[in-house]
């Protein structure tokens, strides 16, 4: 049985401009974990939103079948980066049932922090 639902909306995301310590490991970052517990890919759309900006995206994700993958903010660059120490909020959609989770590590201030935030799972139509 696939856990989980097909859209997903985040309205935390804040990716800080700065870091310190070594990269990449201290690197500030929103980082998404997406578990497909299905028995097939997941592909996954993502879309960003800002207060003052239009939407980027969807940036496209492959999610392999009884898997999970981490996938950092810093790192979706294409069609558009996007923008470092901005909010933004994220809607998530599956093609099959997903279980999205966001972790934030904030290095600017030289300790190491670590957030999760949990996700509005939208109700399947």
């Amino acid at each position: 049985m696939s856990l989980g639902r097909l859209r997903w909306v985040f309205a935390c995301g804040h990716v800080p401009l700065r870091s310190s310590g070594p990269e990449p490991e201290l690197t500030s970052r929103d980082q998404f974990s997406v578990l497909n517990t299905g028995e097939r890919l997941a592909n996954v759309r993502i879309t960003v939103l800002y207060a003052r900006r239009r939407e980027i995206g969807p940036f496209r994700i492959g999610v392999a079948a009884r898997r999970v993958r981490q996938i950092r903010v810093n790192d979706l660059i294409f069609p558009v980066a996007v923008r470092l120490d901005e909010p933004y909020g994220m809607i998530f959609d599956s093609d099959v049932p997903v279980v999205v989770q966001c972790t934030r590590q904030d290095t600017g201030e030289r300790e190491r922090t670590g957030t999760m935030a949990g996700a509005w799972p939208v109700r399947d139509h």
